[in-house]
């Protein structure tokens, strides 16, 4: 009988926080998935009462003891977590924030006409809450860590319905170059996951996502779309050890699709 080969990589031993798993369906499930099949501790966090139930669908299924209201609009929300895990475990190894969110009306509009209180909030929610988190993990990762995000080629090309989350997006990725420079000296380590169309939950408020995809479908060299699994793939990867000299980078999980023009 073949062997069953075992995970990519040993988490076995490290903390990890998750933070904006929607359902089973999301990028942050698919990656929550790989963290504890290759042995980590997880906790995780819901956006409000009704999204618990589907979140607990994926984390009743993990290593992950912790399941945390963790809506980031909240004053204090952010900080009871990461008190939340410095109480049960005293240290934080790694974190994943796959957090975005813009304003429908926002989201619909031209960036030339999106609102300041919609371009702000969309900022606040998917940029400057991984910046706040960073802030809050920095003291839990005495040993050093690694804290990754989630973006999109939305961020450098102009993607057709993608509109105000572009410059978000692209914020983003500047943040997560920032970060990895002033967190280095303490070994704590900042990437981008940069994953092609998925349909998700947050996706399908984008106009006409299916046609997206199956344009990114038809354009990857591979001539088909990544999946939750496959990002869960380099996040657990990211948040070893054998990656302890990766820090700064936007890593596309496309099936190639950002090579072509």
């Amino acid at each position: 009988m073949k062997a069953v080969p075992g995970p990519i990589v040993d988490l076995g031993g490290k903390i990890g926080l998750v933070l904006g798993i929607a359902n089973e369906h999301s990028i942050a499930a698919g990656c929550a998935r790989r963290f504890a099949d290759a042995g980590a501790q997880l906790a995780a966090t819901y956006l409000n009462d009704k999204a618990k139930p589907f979140v607990e669908a994926v984390t009743n299924t993990l290593a992950c003891p912790l399941l945390l209201p963790g809506d980031v609009r909240e004053a204090g929300a952010l900080e009871a977590v990461f008190a939340a895990v410095r109480e049960r475990w005293g240290h934080l190894d790694f974190l994943l924030h796959a957090m975005a969110f813009a304003p429908r009306d926002d989201l619909h509009a031209r960036v030339t006409d999106c609102s300041a209180a919609g371009f702000a909030m969309a900022m606040d929610v998917s940029c400057h809450s991984f910046i706040r988190c960073a802030r809050l993990a920095e003291p839990l990762m005495p040993k050093g860590g690694a804290l990754l995000s989630v973006s999109f080629y939305g961020s450098e090309r102009v993607v057709e319905h993608y509109n105000l989350m572009g410059p978000v997006k692209a914020a983003l990725e500047a943040s997560v170059r920032y970060l990895a420079a002033e967190l280095g000296p303490q070994r704590i380590r900042v990437n981008a996951l940069s994953p092609g169309p998925i349909a998700t939950r947050a996706a399908s408020g984008i106009e006409q996502f299916d046609e997206l995809l199956d344009r990114a479908a038809k354009e990857a060299p591979e001539h088909h779309l990544a999946t939750i699994e496959d990002v869960g793939a380099l996040a657990a990867f990211l948040a070893s050890d054998a990656a302890a000299r990766i820090t700064g980078t936007i890593i596309p999980v496309d099936g190639g699709q950002h090579i072509m023009a």
